[in-house]
């Protein structure tokens, strides 16, 4: 009997595997051209540059090709930990970088919020309230930001002098900056932020909840026991990454909003990378990619180290 069980499943499985393969592509072939897309963005656009990351080890210039152009090894990451406002301007990266991290708890509190509120209008229309402010472009954020603190006609300067104070010009005080950029930051993306945990909280069973309610649990005891213990899997990953891109602090809103009297605090290492290596008169293209590539690989020993130990506080990690 087992034999001729073997040899059925010899007869099945075993001959002309890729008549199977052909017929499973025909049968889906809507969901494979559909998968095609976004694969096919990640390697034209993420793996296929990584050719030219070996211009960081070469004295690179468009004139001469990759292979044309000479090695110098690791020049250029020597001459980047020597420049002279490094630790500058690494620590107002960190300390950006560290801020913005403090926030992370925000939309976790604002999807709790939104999972007690009573009225499914109301809550509606704070979620599209929030959610808004997300889908501004930088340009147009940074643009708000300045007529919001302007001098003369910024409506929070408007209110000042209305009680009888003095106008601060709060984007020419390098004391105000990080935190205009992380607070505005907030205001933007944490209705955005929150969707995640909002959709991890719909999944939560609603017997735990009827079950807590007849114990005579509050609404706060429900959240510490049983909601937030459902969100930690996914907390723990999303945090994961967000330490994983310590260093990663984006150049496009803090060159907006970046001017000669807060450049002090606001030199980041992505926008002294945009400007050597897009906007100088004589671009360093070798000398950008090694920056950049250097700042990589201190974001993924983050990561590593990170993860492992998010693995064994929590159990939950990326790998």
């Amino acid at each position: 009997m087992d034999t001729v069980k073997s040899h059925v499943y010899e007869k099945q499985y075993s001959r002309k595997p890729h008549k199977s393969i052909f017929k499973e592509l025909k049968k889906n072939w809507g969901l494979y051209l559909l998968v095609s897309v976004p694969v096919l963005y990640l390697i034209i656009f993420k793996y296929v540059p990584i050719y030219g990351v070996q211009i960081a080890f070469k004295d690179y210039t468009p004139v001469r090709s990759f292979k044309g152009s000479p090695w110098v090894g690791l020049k250029h990451f020597r001459r980047f930990l020597e420049y002279p406002r490094f630790f500058e301007i690494l620590k107002n990266t960190i300390t950006i970088s560290l801020y913005s991290l403090l926030t992370f708890p925000l939309p976790i509190m604002l999807a709790l919020m939104l999972n007690y509120l009573p009225g499914r209008r109301y809550k509606k229309a704070i979620q599209l309230v929030s959610y808004a402010p997300h889908f501004i472009s930088t340009v147009v954020m940074v643009g708000i930001i300045l007529q919001f603190l302007d001098t003369r006609t910024g409506l929070l300067n408007v209110a000042l002098q209305a009680i009888g104070k003095t106008p601060v010009d709060f984007m020419s005080n390098p004391d105000y900056f990080i935190h205009i950029y992380v607070w505005s930051g907030v205001w933007q993306d944490i209705g955005y932020g929150s969707i995640i945990y909002i959709a991890s909280l719909a999944g939560v069973s609603p017997e735990l909840h009827e079950a807590a309610i007849v114990d005579g649990a509050s609404i706060f005891q429900r959240m510490i026991h049983i909601d937030i213990p459902s969100l930690l899997p996914i907390i723990s990953i999303l945090l994961i990454m967000r330490c994983g891109g310590v260093l990663n602090v984006g150049y496009e809103k803090i060159y907006l909003m970046q001017n000669n009297l807060n450049s002090k605090v606001s030199e980041v290492i992505s926008t002294f990378v945009y400007k050597q290596g897009i906007i100088a008169a004589l671009p360093q293209y070798s000398y950008a990619t090694a920056i950049g590539l250097f700042i990589s690989a201190i974001n993924l020993v983050i990561l590593l180290i990170v993860n492992k130990a998010a693995d064994k506080v929590s159990g939950s990690s990326l790998f």
